[in-house]
């Protein structure tokens, strides 16, 4: 009965489906004139009558060329069914204008989806730049974001409805987007004037609305991928409610993941609170099932660290048998990592999450304009001093590639920074 309603009224199906029988029914009658089968000997009779009368003469050679003519007619005629049969489909099961790029689309969709198993680590801005790259590279990308924002329309999210922070896994929800611009322009909206909705964003109010509707963030992330038809996952690192602390070299204890770079001391160790917690299950996963996991980019205490510290996820980075990849910031970040080099990066991850908790680092080979160092030094930031000596010593790779764009700020370029990824994942597989 299911298979009946392909012949329901208005479905502009039927018509299609009827002219490809009508290619197959010419195209076979075609073939059994070529090859003369026997129990056809009446149209056969018939046509070579009418070819007799029509040229004169009896002619097999001739009655042979007709039936291939036929033979070309009836797959022509299938041809163009097929493709009015595919386009009634498409047309409403993809967005307008997609039914033209049809093979492109299936070209895109398993190619992406036998490239390597990917897994980012990392919040902040700097993991959605990565995101927008990576995703044209491969589908199986799975980014497990930090859950210690404390700040702007998370933060009050957060303390109000008691919920993880949502504003680092809306921004990778729409860097992995498939979706209209005018979605995602609707998910970084963010609302204006003097009401209590002031400073939030649609995204964190949509997702916080799914969280509350399927009872759990995480499911409420994957029903949100759907609107957004993202390419690969986007996880929270956990689902317990914590706090990023940083101990300072002087003993000082700064509590609130906003409130540490506004301390301007140098960081010792950062820790959640409470300490235990525990990670979700599915991000377990992702990093024992990677095929590669890259850390950052982005803030190296407040974005990354976070992650390392729930429960189990440095061990499992470090377990893991995936090439290991650190993507270095190329300025320094005044209040949290000042004066810091290359290989005083990679430490301090090693120091939070183990030894063998990075392989490669990819580093920015491209010298920042003089006029944008004189504008980043004024804010006390500065390129970070790339010292390979150490890192070899510390048993890192070092991979120099151009990563930045620099125009009116020193930012990421998603495109160079999937390529300087992509070709460490490959050469290492």
């Amino acid at each position: 009965m299911h298979l009946l309603k392909w012949l329901y009224p208005g479905m502009r199906f039927k018509r299609w489906l009827l002219l490809f029988a009508g290619g197959v029914m010419l195209a076979s009658l075609g073939i059994a004139v070529v090859f003369n089968y026997k129990y056809i000997d009446n149209i056969e009779e018939a046509i070579f009558k009418a070819v007799y009368l029509w040229s004169g003469s009896y002619d097999y050679t001739f009655t042979a060329l007709v039936g291939m003519l036929m033979v070309l007619l009836g797959f022509g005629v299938m041809l163009v069914a097929a493709r009015f049969v595919i386009r009634s489909v498409i047309t409403v099961l993809l967005p307008a204008n997609s039914s033209e790029k049809l093979v492109d689309l299936i070209y895109e969709k398993r190619k992406l989806g036998k490239g390597p198993a990917i897994t980012v680590v990392g919040g902040g801005h700097g993991l959605s730049v990565l995101l927008r790259g990576i995703k044209q590279a491969t589908s199986n990308v799975t980014a497990v974001v930090t859950v210690a924002d404390d700040g702007g329309s998370s933060g009050r999210l957060r303390e109000e409805l008691g919920m993880i922070p949502p504003g680092d896994l809306r921004n990778c929800l729409v860097a992995l987007a498939d979706t209209e611009p005018l979605m995602e322009k609707l998910f970084q909206h963010r609302f204006e004037g003097d009401s209590q909705l002031s400073g939030h964003s649609f995204g964190n109010l949509f997702i916080a609305a799914m969280a509350q509707v399927t009872g759990d963030v995480e499911t409420a992330l994957k029903e949100s991928s759907k609107v957004l038809a993202v390419k690969g996952r986007v996880l929270p690192a956990s689902k317990e409610f914590v706090r990023l602390d940083a101990i300072m070299e002087d003993g000082s204890v700064v509590c609130g993941e906003s409130k540490i770079p506004e301390a301007h001391k140098k960081i010792h160790r950062v820790k959640l609170f409470p300490e235990h917690v525990e990670a979700v299950q599915s991000s377990l996963d992702a990093l024992r099932d990677a095929e590669a996991i890259v850390l950052g980019p982005g803030s190296l205490y407040t974005s990354i660290m976070p992650n390392l510290l729930v429960e189990g996820i440095g061990d499992a980075l470090c377990r893991s048998k995936a090439v290991k990849i650190y993507i270095c910031n190329v300025m320094t970040q005044p209040g949290e990592t000042d004066g810091y080099t290359a290989s005083m990066h990679v430490k301090a991850i090693m120091d939070h999450a183990g030894r063998n908790a990075v392989d490669y680092v990819i580093v920015n080979s491209t010298p920042v304009p003089e006029d944008l160092k004189k504008k980043y030094a004024e804010a006390g930031a500065y390129p970070v001093i790339v010292d390979e000596d150490v890192l070899k010593a510390l048993g890192v790779g070092v991979i120099k590639a151009d990563l930045i764009t620099a125009h009116d700020a020193i930012h990421h370029d998603p495109k160079k920074l999937a390529e300087s990824v992509m070709q460490v994942v490959y050469e290492t597989m």
